[in-house]
């Protein structure tokens, strides 16, 4: 039979009787003759929570345990699914991340997957079971407990997908699928019926949360469609695959922020060596790096970067750190490309008194750095400009 995998965001699995809604739409996808194999998340704000309490120990929590810690919570989502299904009268199974296959790097607090070994999940498929995978978590080289970063359910979904040869994915939340912009901030955003891999990874590589970057990365490699869905609901939602296969009905697709990134400014080139240096030890999730002989900025975000206070301190004195950044990029089909829209950004932003801090541009974004309390601002104008 075919395979779908299918993702339940936290929020989706938050209480029992979401989990017992969860549960009926997995066996009616399995009725329907399918295969399926799921991935959740914690429940609702469970890693939130267990990273709060990890703080209410230390300021600057070892990664190491705390991937032991948060790796709980989807281990709890998977177990009390199961026993939703098998209270609906269908075989289930719950598997760790590890007993799924998955493979990391040893990176702690957002480790990226290196290989996907789904022969147990297959075996399990094989045995009539649907199977429960926990999501944001694997094992790594090393055989220690890895999690994948936020967002990492995501992408565990399409790794399973593109390694057990799925007819799609479908990643389901309380959203009913990707908007032209954050529709808690823009009341004019709009559903995104399609959209390219390509154009989905700008997207929410620059803060779009609906999916996660490395996800629609490991899509885009290996030709998994994606289907960003409401768990609850009958709408279609938004489909994300190749180019030839999607339609586009505008020049721009969305608009996106980014919060909660950080600058580093170095000034000539021994600060140059030892801000690098820096950044490679602690394993900085690098989001871009200006350069020129006497000074380099390089920028990150700090959802990663759970040890930030010890790392500031050893940075200070050292470099210039500029904190309560953000990014906001307007994305469409090579809006990067078109000097006319290059310069039609920076005169939206000159004209709100906006200061930018950087700028830059790939084929398919256009992104200016500001300071955070600037960012919601811009990113209406920009969904004004360019969007409505």
């Amino acid at each position: 039979m075919s395979i779908v995998v299918q993702k339940y965001g936290g929020s989706s699995v938050a209480d029992v009787e979401r989990i017992r809604t969860v549960a009926r739409r997995v066996v009616a996808t399995k009725e329907k003759g399918y295969d399926v194999v799921v991935v959740v998340s914690a429940m609702g704000k469970t890693t939130d929570q267990l990273l709060a309490r990890a703080k209410e120990i230390t300021a600057s929590p070892s990664r190491r345990e705390l991937d032991m810690l948060l790796s709980c919570g989807e281990r709890a989502s998977m177990a009390l699914l199961s026993m939703a299904i098998h209270d609906l009268g269908h075989k289930a199974i719950s598997l760790t991340g590890s007993q799924s296959g998955i493979l990391t790097n040893d990176r702690h607090s957002g480790a990226r997957i290196i290989e996907v070994r789904p022969f147990r999940v297959q075996d399990e498929l094989e045995a009539g079971n649907i199977v429960i995978v926990a999501g944001f978590q694997g094992v790594s080289y090393k055989r220690e407990v890895t999690t994948l970063g936020r967002g990492g359910s995501d992408t565990t979904a399409v790794a399973l997908a593109g390694a057990l040869g799925a007819e799609y994915c479908e990643i389901c939340s309380d959203v009913d699928g990707v908007y032209s912009a954050d529709p808690r901030i823009i009341d004019a955003a709009a559903l995104i019926k399609a959209i390219s891999h390509e154009e989905m990874l700008e997207l929410a590589s620059h803060g779009a949360k609906v999916l996660h970057a490395e996800s629609v990365e490991f899509a885009r490699r290996q030709g998994v469609a994606l289907w960003a869905r409401a768990t609850q609901g009958e709408g279609e939602g938004t489909r994300i695959d190749r180019p030839d296969q999607i339609t586009r009905d505008h020049a721009v697709t969305g608009v996106s922020v980014q919060r909660n990134l950080v600058r580093l400014r170095a000034n000539g080139p021994d600060s140059m060596d030892r801000m690098l240096a820096a950044a490679a030890e602690a394993s900085l999730p690098v989001l871009r790096l200006d350069a020129d002989h006497e000074i380099a900025d390089l920028w990150f975000g700090l959802d990663d970067v759970p040890d930030w206070p010890v790392l500031r301190s050893k940075l200070i004195g050292q470099v210039e750190v500029d904190e309560q950044c953000a990014g906001v990029s307007i994305v469409g089909d090579f809006i990067g490309r078109n000097a006319t829209k290059l310069a039609r950004v920076r005169s939206v932003a000159a004209g709100m008194g906006v200061p930018i801090k950087a700028m830059s541009s790939s084929p398919l974004r256009i992104t200016l750095f500001c300071d955070e309390s600037h960012a919601e601002d811009l990113a209406r104008a920009f969904h004004r400009a360019f969007r409505e």
